[in-house]
């Protein structure tokens, strides 16, 4: 790479970054005003909070994801006293924690402009659709469908593990080109529609970043500037709509945010052979999940 395109890439880079904590900056003051004017105490139920925030948001950050244990949580702490605040209330509390799990993974992980880019674009693409897309859609058969996928994917990842002990040739590789490029694109596009059914995308990008070959790392900050991109538009949507439990959400997120903070440093100093194996295990951990949920009745949109 010229010196020139170094330079580019660099400035990219920044500009990324500098979005990245306008939005997040945003967001503390929309959280701010809209507390103050439903007269909610910056520490009400913050010690509540700020538990529930570092659990989850430090296995949102190894790639576990955060929706399921903070739905959990929430049932186990008596935490919301109206279920129909449910989705607004994680957007919002993890909103924040996954800026910083997006800036973290931006500096720390070599990855590809041209791979990160074109990648959440084809997420946040696909989300925007989605809603209207998916609207109809049996979110019961696609998890028990996607429950088989991922169960072969794992399956065939931990295969190949064990066919090739210790391999690390990946390592070299921070990006997607030609036809694998494409495919990325259209993998994450369908992954954003899939996220406006309650469909995470952490364990599928996983998976296919470990399948075709690149170091897995890279699938972390692609993963996360999806979702923070996703989960910004959708926060602001439930706060303007007035679905977000105030009562402990500073909590929720500053809890949060050390948990990232935690988390991203054992993620990254991680062997990746150990790494590959741990993506095995949450992506059959994930499709139990999915089996599990997809013998529930039929969700009404």
């Amino acid at each position: 790479m010229t010196e020139a395109a170094m330079n580019i890439e660099m400035q990219v880079l920044v500009g990324l970054q500098v979005l990245l904590v306008v939005a997040l900056l945003s967001l503390v003051v929309v959280y701010l005003r809209n507390m103050k004017k439903q007269q909610v105490g910056l520490t009400k139920s913050f010690g509540k909070g700020f538990f529930i925030g570092l659990v989850t948001d430090f296995g949102d950050t190894i790639g576990i994801g955060s929706f399921a244990t903070t739905t959990t949580l929430f049932k186990l702490t008596n935490y919301m006293d109206d279920d129909r605040k449910l989705p607004g209330t994680m957007n919002a509390a993890h909103a924040i924690p996954v800026f910083v799990e997006a800036l973290f993974f931006l500096t720390s992980v070599k990855i590809e402009l041209m791979t990160l880019i074109p990648m959440t674009l084809a997420a946040v693409t696909g989300a925007t659709i989605g809603t209207r897309l998916t609207a109809n859609w049996p979110t019961r058969k696609i998890q028990h469908a996607l429950s088989i996928a991922l169960t072969i994917a794992a399956l065939f990842m931990l295969i190949k593990l064990l066919a090739n002990p210790g391999q690390t040739d990946s390592m070299a590789v921070h990006g997607l080109h030609g036809w694998l490029l494409v495919l990325g694109l259209v993998v994450n596009f369908g992954l954003g529609v899939l996220m406006t059914i309650g469909l995470g995308n952490y364990t599928p990008e996983l998976i296919f970043f470990s399948l075709v070959g690149v170091n897995p790392l890279i699938a972390f900050p692609v993963m996360m500037m999806d979702a923070a991109m996703i989960m910004f538009t959708a926060t602001l949507n439930f706060v303007r709509t007035g679905r977000v439990e105030w009562r402990g959400l500073p909590g929720l997120v500053v809890g949060g945010v050390i948990g990232v903070i935690i988390a991203a440093k054992f993620v990254t100093g991680i062997n990746i052979t150990v790494l590959s194996y741990f993506i095995v295990l949450i992506a059959l951990w994930t499709a139990f999940g999915l089996y599990r949920e997809s013998k529930k009745p039929e969700l009404r949109h």
